[in-house]
């Protein structure tokens, strides 16, 4: 379903609603609703069988005017230019809602990188930045772990680029292991920051957590940490999770009578979000067709694996009692979606503010690796509350003041400042 929208077409069409909303200048409206650099590159690398296979490679810069461009890097077989031009322009509007000094970027290979050894996983890694080490820095461009990417991969990309350039540069990326200049919280943070926005939308709508009920899509790292804030932070119930299961090529819904439980799924999990099937249903879990997860009987939605899978056919699946969907996924729900919401009378918490935690945490990282000081896991948690909670609030006034859907208040919240930011520094 996914294959078939077009993301960044999508970026610039929910912009160029908001741009008109805004009464933006027609230039600066062009200026932002494209990328200033992009990076197309091949990738030779030598294989365990000693052949030599070239991958294609992208880095996009979409906007830097508040700081550094910040974004992850993806390894996806189904990966685009358009795709990662999408991403790249959303995290710029994700860094200006949550307020953090950073621009937008994002970057990726197209690869299934479970088909790699470990070997040739790390002589990729090691050949993106040879690629790209003159135009990422810790002043310059700042990348970050992804969909297929993990935190030792981005070791491995530090250190090369620390080999390239001769010093010791933890900064240059983020999201790395700890002890190797990671930081504490980073692995619960997006889905944390989810849970955050969702206990905030509840209070405003006067929705008992302990009473609610959540299907969620994926079981990535945002899956796994929003079921678990879910359980443990709101007292509530998640009725099922999805997953790829990368050895029958195919997505599976996971659910149980009692509940799911997301400790006990982290288990029996691969790197890659991939449930033990048979070990799933052994413990009594009912395992259905991957699109099920839309249609479980709750009150909260949490689209959290990747872009277009609440449009404009699925969307009419989901249950009539779900008052809030929080968008754990960049770009999970299609215009069309939207506009189901709106007459549905959903609350819908857009994703670059819903997900914004994980970037917040990798801003936090940086910070730590500038001042050579790690804080404890109780400090950055809490640093990550207070600011998601502050965008959240930030962005629900611009809604209520000016009577707009929350995607629509996020982008005025994010364009605005991130014009001003142009304006200050001369460009327009």
């Amino acid at each position: 379903m996914s294959g078939q929208i077009n993301a960044f077409e999508m970026a610039q069409k929910q912009f160029d609603g908001v741009a008109r909303l805004l009464n933006l200048d027609p230039q600066v409206a062009e200026l932002l609703r494209w990328p200033m650099r992009e990076y197309i590159f091949r990738i030779p690398v030598r294989m365990d069988d000693g052949s030599l296979r070239v991958f294609q490679g992208y880095r996009v810069q979409h906007n830097d005017a508040r700081g550094p461009n910040k974004g992850g890097i993806r390894f996806h077989p189904a990966e685009t230019l358009d795709t990662v031009r999408a991403l790249a322009t959303w995290m710029t509007w994700k860094c200006a809602v949550a307020d953090i000094p950073l621009g937008g970027s994002k970057g990726g290979i197209i690869v299934d990188p479970s088909t790699l050894s470990v070997g040739e996983k790390e002589r990729l890694c090691r050949g993106w930045v040879q690629k790209m080490w003159k135009n990422i820095g810790p002043r310059q461009d700042v990348p970050a772990p992804d969909v297929g990417t993990t935190p030792q991969m981005m070791g491995w990309m530090m250190d090369e680029y620390s080999k390239l350039v001769g010093v010791y540069t933890p900064g240059v990326f983020t999201g790395k292991p700890l002890g190797g200049g990671g930081s504490q919280g980073r692995t619960e943070a997006t889905g944390y920051g989810v849970i955050y926005t969702v206990r905030e939308t509840m209070k405003h709508l006067g929705i008992d957590p302990k009473k609610s009920v959540a299907a969620i899509e994926g079981f990535g790292n945002v899956s796994q940490y929003a079921a678990i804030g879910f359980i443990e932070m709101l007292g509530g119930k998640v009725a099922c999770v999805s997953c790829w299961d990368r050895n029958n090529k195919t997505s599976y819904t996971y659910s149980h009578k009692e509940g799911v439980d997301p400790r006990f799924l982290l288990t029996i999990v691969d790197q890659y979000g991939t449930i033990d099937k048979k070990k799933a249903e052994a413990a009594g879990y009912v395992v259905e067709d991957g699109e099920k997860w839309i249609e479980k009987d709750c009150n909260v939605l949490i689209p959290a694996a990747i872009e277009g899978h609440v449009n404009d056919e699925t969307v009419k699946k989901i249950s009539k009692n779900i008052k809030i969907v929080a968008e754990g996924a960049n770009g999970p729900c299609t215009p069309e979606a939207d506009e189901y919401f709106k007459k549905n009378n959903i609350f819908d918490i857009p994703d670059f503010l819903c997900n914004a935690g994980g970037v917040t945490c990798s801003y936090f990282e940086s910070v730590q690796n500038d001042a050579n000081y790690y804080w404890p896991k109780e400090e950055v948690l809490q640093k990550l509350d207070q600011k998601m909670t502050t965008a959240f609030h930030g962005v629900l006034d611009m809604s209520l003041k000016q009577k707009v859907t929350m995607r629509d208040a996020a982008y005025m919240v994010a364009i605005d400042r991130v014009a001003k930011a142009m304006q200050l520094r001369g460009w327009i």
